[in-house]
């Protein structure tokens, strides 16, 4: 049992027949007809122009960032997004942009700081060209509309394009009861995951305007993404977001249900305000090796990040995986 995370799916047998069957040709040309599919109805459900297939939600994250800004620039950017803590010192080493951090209310800017972050006219300052957001955020919260919709409208009295890290923006509708296009409206470029939640076997699409992306396809084969037939990915791409977003909700209610037996557990302390979508944060006070010893037994966790665990709820896992999961921690933790 693999409660890593909701990338280790493996693809439903609807995906594998989609990835046989399907019509290809060459991307780099623009001539994949399941490619170009794929990138219209990502675009169409966002509410955007047009759509980038890309190789990874790392990669359009800084696929975006590299059409956004200029060498030397400032991106403004929350201390605790995935940008800034497992995307590599990227935007620096990619793009040669240097990132201005600010203070993380669990995963939501503080609208009066940014104000402050963001740079003058000043030609001993970098321009501030970019703010990114992220929804749903990696600590597992999905971020109110209200507070993209203040960074938003702060950006625009500003003239600075804001981008959203929407690698599970999906869940993050389900949990916030809207449409995605209610979420992606707050921002001009959007990355969306196709294998975290959607359980695709690999990709991910870059959404913004017509002009946005064009360039951004430029951007894609300097960093080596100008892939060919990939219809054969593509496809199961299309699948997932025809089959895997209404079930969604299904993760959430046995993500929470794990929250309630875990916070039955003495010595383990349940963060509860950030349990909005597929993902069960918590942390133990007995000092063990909880994935080290979950591992025995053949379940799989990541291990503790920060002092903190992390348990992800996807399709492959189902309310009895949940309860052995439950009676194993039990067991060890009663053993220790």
């Amino acid at each position: 049992m693999d409660f890593r995370s909701d990338t280790v799916t493996k693809p439903t047998e609807r995906m594998r027949q989609a990835m046989l069957e399907a019509l290809v040709g060459d991307d780099v040309y623009g001539d994949d007809p399941t490619v170009n599919r794929l990138e219209a109805m990502m675009a169409e459900m966002m509410g955007k122009a047009a759509g980038l297939f890309v190789p990874s939600g790392h990669f359009s994250n800084q696929c975006a960032i590299m059409t956004h800004t200029r060498r030397g620039d400032e991106i403004i950017v929350l201390e605790d997004c995935h940008i800034v803590l497992h995307e590599c010192g990227a935007p620096g080493l990619l793009s040669g942009v240097n990132t201005r951090l600010a203070r993380s209310d669990l995963g939501e800017y503080d609208v009066e700081e940014v104000k402050r972050l963001i740079r003058g006219d000043d030609i001993h300052e970098p321009r501030t060209a970019l703010i990114c957001l992220e929804n749903a955020h990696g600590n597992g919260r999905a971020i109110p509309l209200v507070a993209m919709k203040e960074i938003w409208e702060l950006a625009k009295e500003y003239d600075i394009p804001v981008h959203l890290d929407g690698a599970r923006i999906f869940n993050a509708a389900t949990a916030l009861e809207c449409n995605v296009r209610d979420i992606a409206r707050y921002a001009d470029s959007v990355s969306i995951c196709l294998s975290k939640g959607l359980s695709a076997p690999i990709g991910s699409v870059l959404v913004g305007s017509a002009d946005f992306i064009a360039r951004a396809r430029r951007n894609r084969k300097i960093m080596g993404g100008g892939m060919r037939q990939v219809g054969v990915i593509a496809a199961a791409g299309i699948v997932a977001l025809e089959d895997m977003v209404d079930r969604l909700d299904d993760d959430h209610i046995l993500a929470n249900y794990l929250g309630i037996q875990l916070d039955d557990i003495g010595g383990i302390q349940v963060a509860w305000d950030r349990l909005d979508i597929n993902m069960v944060f918590f942390t133990l006070e007995q000092d063990i090796d909880l994935a080290a010893k979950l591992e025995d037994a053949d379940i799989l966790i990541n291990g503790a990040e920060f002092g903190e665990y992390r348990i992800v709820i996807n399709k492959d896992v189902n309310k009895e995986d949940v309860d052995r999961l439950i009676i194993a921690i039990r067991e060890i933790l009663g053993a220790a």
